[in-house]
């Protein structure tokens, strides 16, 4: 598991290094338009292929998937840090490159999330996803500084290499994890799912091989159908689409209104990422949490309102303890709702069940964006912060009528001695 979370946090600062780099040489040949173009040609691909990257996560194993895109990416980052060695990028060769990188991430993001249930028991699922969660934060964080750093040292070319290096550590590491068999755990003909007939998980009859077509349609049935993991996946997505927009498009404008410059924005999102990495930590340090459906409800409903009056503080001191109450509260509801998704799925199905949560974050998401800017030109922007904030309650009180929600709990640690994360064939 160390080995595992080490990868993945290298592969989070990559890509921030990554995206330093791919913007500042994108500003170096061309104007604002091609930079935001080339910014969002990543996104494309992403959103497009990220359902197939989770039905062939689920058919090929999750960890030829993931060792796949990483060599992919580290390849081509490191060719084109190459290439720009010895000559001026063209725009065509940044648009490629986004293009490639937002295609292997459809298949490393779903991927990498299915891999947790193979490397340890139920019971640590929630401690796994704090840690997924630091090290998140850790790429937010180390990510665009690093690519800085190496930008003044050597150019472009350079951040490329540092990218490039990282995601080579990573797949390094991860070539030495070993992963256990699939996982006993939840069918995915259950009462969760019913109305499946005699069909498999594949959605096939007995015997048949399922097309990918057949298994991503199944995959999406049976999110649909389960009784726990449906009402998560829909509130987990309206949560992203609601707030969202007051975090990357709102604190832009209320800043701008407010007169508190780049610089207060950048503390109020510090003051949301610091509060959002304690409550990673807090769930990794807890790790099982009783009543985890209700206080991932609670978490949500308060963190809705919380986020929702940031708009409306007068002052910056007031904007960024809101922010931060926002972030430790967005941490522990976005790590419970991860950990009993996890641990309530049909393990063949996992790679499905993670890219449908990877497209609603990273898909539908930037969909707010347009949305909140013209509400807030019409309404303004504090009331726009709060009109988002109270849909995000709504969303939390419609989460509410869910009995599988407000009853689910974690699983309890398997009785005798604890297994440390990483032990046995889980290295």
């Amino acid at each position: 598991m160390l080995r595992w979370l080490l990868a993945y946090t290298a592969s989070m600062v990559g890509d921030g290094v990554y995206f330093v780099a791919l913007g500042w040489a994108a500003a170096e040949v061309a104007g604002p338009a091609q930079v935001g173009m080339v910014m969002a040609a990543g996104a494309v691909p992403r959103a497009v292929l990220m359902l197939g990257g989770g039905v062939a996560a689920d058919r090929f194993g999750p960890r030829g998937a993931v060792l796949g895109s990483d060599a992919v990416r580290c390849a081509v980052i490191l060719a084109v840090a190459a290439a720009l060695a010895f000559a001026s990028p063209g725009l065509w060769l940044l648009v490629a490159v986004a293009l490639v990188f937002g295609a292997v991430d459809a298949l490393f993001l779903p991927a990498v999330g299915a891999l947790p249930p193979r490397l340890t028991g139920p019971d640590q699922l929630t401690r796994v996803q704090g840690m997924r969660a630091l090290a998140i934060r850790t790429g937010h964080t180390a990510g665009p500084p690093l690519g800085g750093l190496a930008m003044g040292l050597g150019g472009t070319a350079a951040a490329f290499a540092c990218a490039g290096g990282l995601f080579a550590l990573s797949l390094t590491l991860l070539l030495a994890v070993r992963i256990g068999p699939l996982p006993a755990g939840p069918a995915a003909r259950t009462e969760g799912a019913a109305g499946t007939g005699d069909r498999t998980e594949a959605g096939a009859a007995p015997g048949e091989r399922a097309t990918a077509w057949r298994e991503l349609v199944d995959g999406l049935r049976y999110i649909r159908r389960h009784r726990l993991i449906g009402p998560l996946v829909v509130s987990g997505a309206a949560s992203e689409i609601l707030l969202n927009g007051p975090l990357n498009v709102g604190l832009v404008l209320l800043a701008a209104e407010r007169g508190w410059g780049a610089s207060g924005m950048g503390w109020i999102v510090s003051a949301f990422g610091a509060g959002a990495g304690a409550g990673a930590l807090l769930i990794t340090v807890r790790g099982r949490l009783p009543y985890a459906g209700r206080v991932q409800i609670g978490t949500l409903a308060v963190c809705a309102v919380t986020l929702g009056t940031v708009g409306l503080l007068p002052t910056l001191p007031a904007a960024m303890g809101a922010a931060g109450a926002a972030g430790l509260l967005a941490g522990v509801c976005g790590g419970l709702s991860q950990a009993l998704i996890l641990t309530s799925a049909a393990p063949s199905l996992l790679g499905r069940v993670t890219a449908v949560l990877s497209l609603s974050s990273l898909g539908l998401a930037p969909l707010s964006y347009p949305v909140f800017g013209a509400a807030a030109g019409r309404w303004g922007v504090g009331e726009t912060f709060a009109a988002c904030g109270a849909l995000g309650l709504l969303v939390a009180f419609g989460t509410l009528l869910s009995p599988a929600v407000r009853a689910a709990e974690l699983p309890r640690p398997a009785p005798g001695p604890a297994r440390a994360p990483g032990n046995a064939n889980h290295g």
